[in-house]
């Protein structure tokens, strides 16, 4: 257990006013976000703290984040598009999304219901990270860095925003963030653009 995610589930994400507050969303869904976090560990993932949301990973890469909204919690895939999902758990977190996919609860009974489920997606997910598949995107655009598809995660309006962009600007954006070789580097661009972005308009607008 990484120290940090204590921290998280014990205090907050610290994103906003109501950290430290009962209500902060993480206290909202905290016996949720506890029980996913018990699963991934028992998946043997490496736990840390990634854009101020428990992260999991394979051998240093993203495999799944989890994340705590006003209406639901949730338990992200970064690869989700490439797992196999026989009882149609997994989400699109926005029409046009290529390889994420998310799981929303809003109820620990349903979480415990599919469990057996929820695990098989881990293992599933960890074997796509394991063989190095990558996602295929819509060939007019660069992939989606994991910083973007973590804030899109994490803000879903903003993932609307985005794919609202003509093509042409989500590929100016896109090329920016991913010519970053660091990942703070390319979380500071988003940030940097984010309200640019909900504006409508393009880098150099």
């Amino acid at each position: 257990m990484n120290p940090s995610v204590n921290l998280y589930l014990l205090e907050g994400c610290g994103r906003c006013k109501r950290y430290r507050t009962p209500e902060c969303n993480v206290h909202r869904w905290n016996p949720i976000l506890v029980k996913l976090r018990a699963l991934l560990l028992a998946s043997g993932l490496e736990e840390t703290i990634k854009w101020g949301n428990p992260c999991y990973m394979h051998q240093g890469k993203n495999v799944c984040i989890i994340g705590a909204f006003n209406n639901n919690c949730v338990l992200s895939f970064f690869k989700g598009a490439l797992i196999d999902d026989p009882q149609g758990l997994l989400e699109k977190s926005g029409t046009d999304s290529q390889g994420g996919r998310v799981i929303h609860f809003t109820d620990l009974n349903y979480l415990m219901a599919h469990e057996a489920a929820i695990l098989e997606l881990i293992a599933a997910a960890v074997l796509v990270e394991a063989k190095g598949l990558k996602v295929v995107t819509d060939n007019s655009l660069p992939p989606y860095p994991d910083e973007l598809v973590a804030a899109f995660a994490e803000a879903p309006e903003f993932q609307t925003a985005f794919e609202a962009l003509t093509k042409g600007r989500q590929r100016g954006y896109l090329l920016h963030f991913n010519q970053a070789k660091q990942a703070s580097t390319r979380a500071n661009r988003i940030e940097k653009y984010k309200q640019k972005i909900f504006l409508g308009r393009g880098m150099m607008e």
